[in-house]
């Protein structure tokens, strides 16, 4: 499904997903299967991607409803809380009776979810530096401009990891920003906050993917806040569209790493731009069958990997 088109409002549609208002405390987030790279979004489908965000998403929410500090001992304030009521189609055509007749449309891809204020900053994680943080670093030495240790090699693990926030843009690339300037936009308590709670439910995430032969080199979460002033985990979480999963078996710092992503569909765009077929702006290219099926091939294996069970949509 590339667009959802249901009896609720809606308030704003991303590259991905659609977002309706169900009433003034709910929202009903709907993960189609559209697909963007270098910021375009394309115009084939990936089939089943849309339910692979939304149902991993729900099973890392399940994980982290209690999350515990190190050593696995529980501490106050530990347990994460977060916007997730259901991403079962019954029970959420039961709680908006509007949906039944389009419970097909929403089997798998959508969530309903608490409504709250999103902060306008993206609380990534670095574990390895990789991606734009290994650009900027080899280049400059530096993270949103503030230094590095000398010798880092791309790919390498970062001990301890890194909190690096960015702005939320509405087009194009995030932008890394410093601690100090996030502080300067949300204040010195929700900064240190956000930074507890992304540290927290990365490690537990790193921690019960390693098993599973994943590691998750980066990731990003967003948070909101409710009416009541409390903080909850938002958005999706720990998937292969806002983390890199790197298989483990493969790792070797010093290089770039293969990811459980939509890398087939960048490798063939790479091919695209340096034939000269595409000049890397919309419209995209057609993608071809074996590329779409290889990408969603990738999602359902990431998928597979973490949560022990394949996808099975009812």
């Amino acid at each position: 499904m590339r667009s959802s088109d249901l009896p609720l409002k809606r308030i704003a549609r991303g590259k991905v997903r659609d977002v309706y208002e169900v009433d003034a405390d709910r929202l009903l987030l709907v993960a189609t299967d559209r697909v963007s790279a270098y910021d375009v979004v394309m115009d084939e489908p990936i089939p089943m991607k849309g339910a692979v965000l939304t149902q991993l998403s729900a099973w890392w929410f399940g994980q982290l409803g209690g999350v515990s500090a190190p050593g696995g001992v529980s501490a106050p304030g530990d347990a994460v809380q977060h916007h997730m009521i259901s991403a079962d189609a019954d029970a959420i055509a039961a709680a908006v009776p509007a949906l039944g007749p389009h419970r097909a449309e929403i089997a798998g891809r959508a969530m309903l979810c608490r409504r709250c204020t999103v902060f306008p900053v993206e609380c990534v994680i670095r574990g390895y530096i990789t991606g734009s943080a290994w650009r900027e670093y080899a280049k400059h030495g530096t993270l949103a401009g503030e230094k590095l240790p000398a010798g880092l090699q791309e790919s390498g693990r970062l001990d301890p990891p890194i909190f690096s926030p960015a702005t939320k843009a509405e087009s194009g690339h995030d932008e890394n920003i410093t601690i100090g300037r996030m502080r300067e936009v949300l204040g010195a308590d929700i900064t240190a906050e956000l930074e507890r709670l992304a540290r927290l439910v990365y490690g537990r995430g790193r921690d019960i993917a390693a098993p599973r032969g994943i590691i998750i080199a980066d990731t990003k979460f967003e948070f909101g806040c409710t009416a009541s002033g409390g903080i909850l985990l938002i958005d999706e979480v720990l998937t292969p569209d806002s983390s890199r999963f790197w298989p483990a078996d493969g790792y070797a710092p010093g290089r770039p790493q293969p990811s459980f992503d939509k890398q087939p569909l960048r490798d063939w765009l790479d091919v695209e731009r340096h034939a000269g077929r595409w000049n890397g702006e919309a419209p995209p290219p057609p993608l071809p069958p074996e590329v779409v099926d290889a990408t969603s091939k990738r999602y359902l294996e990431a998928y597979r990997r973490l949560t022990g069970r394949d996808l099975v949509v009812r």
